[in-house]
């Protein structure tokens, strides 16, 4: 299916509809959550979700508008086509994925699950038609789970600081959490140069990991501490740690010196 304009021109079409689908299902159970958490005597999860829901959003919408631009390069068999359609179709998972969360922990409906499975089967849709070798894949799949896990211990920072006295802890965890945010953006910059084969990529990769482990570890030990049990917060940096070893092994850095040799952007 490498190269097949006409099944990206079809995933692209889907792509937008998903856009706009995400946009109807964002506005309808909004508030709905937001009641829903304040109703169970959790404002911060309602600030949270206040706050996280609009922003998934708009991005989400934006990966819809993005697809728009990936139709037109299908339609004129642009070899870039894929790539942008990676690039939305990875913004898309993220978008669906997190607001399921929410409303599954009050007993709510979570219709972003159809958002989040579409953009999942796009996402491997553009890169079987840019022709990116299996093992690069595996690998992206593997980052994706990073990239979406750090985000939500940027997510999960938010309520905790609500929740947490102020001082020492409290402040931990609003000092961590924009480094996980920005550790997952760099996770989606990672995945995106590993699929185009850029020399940059190894680098970039082992800075993500350190970004999602500086973020996620302090915060983990310190939900472990005041918690007294295993914290979510940790396997974000968990994950992120094993791709680190596994970016610094001499048979990972082959790969990539293959994967830029054979890169689709050649």
């Amino acid at each position: 299916m490498k190269g097949n304009n006409k099944l990206g021109t079809v995933l692209a079409a889907v792509g937008i509809l998903t856009g706009l689908l995400l946009l109807f299902l964002m506005a309808s159970i909004y508030q709905v959550n937001i009641d829903g958490k304040l109703a169970g005597d959790r404002p911060d999860e309602a600030i949270t979700v206040q706050i996280v829901f609009a922003l998934l959003a708009w991005l989400g919408v934006a990966a819809g508008a993005l697809w728009v631009m990936v139709l037109y390069g299908f339609l004129n068999k642009a070899n870039w086509a894929w790539f942008w359609g990676t690039v939305a179709a990875t913004v898309q998972i993220l978008s669906g994925f997190f607001p399921m969360i929410p409303p599954s922990s009050i007993g709510l409906p979570a219709p972003t699950i159809w958002v989040f499975l579409v953009a999942f089967v796009l996402w491997f849709g553009m890169l079987i038609i840019g022709g990116v070798e299996k093992k690069i894949i595996a690998l992206a799949f593997v980052s994706g789970l990073a990239y979406v896990l750090t985000f939500i211990d940027g997510v999960g920072a938010i309520s905790r600081y609500q929740t947490e006295a102020k001082g020492f802890i409290s402040s931990m965890y609003a000092m961590s959490q924009a480094v996980n945010w920005w550790g997952a953006a760099v996770w989606a910059v990672f995945i995106f140069a590993l699929a185009k084969g850029k020399h940059w990529a190894l680098p970039v990769g082992i800075f993500a990991a350190a970004m999602s482990m500086f973020g996620g570890f302090p915060v983990g030990v310190t939900d472990v501490i005041i918690k007294g049990r295993f914290s979510m917060f940790l396997v974000a940096p968990v994950i992120s740690t094993g791709l680190l070893i596994y970016l610094l092994l001499p048979g990972t850095k082959k790969l990539l010196a293959g994967n830029i040799d054979n890169s689709p952007a050649k």
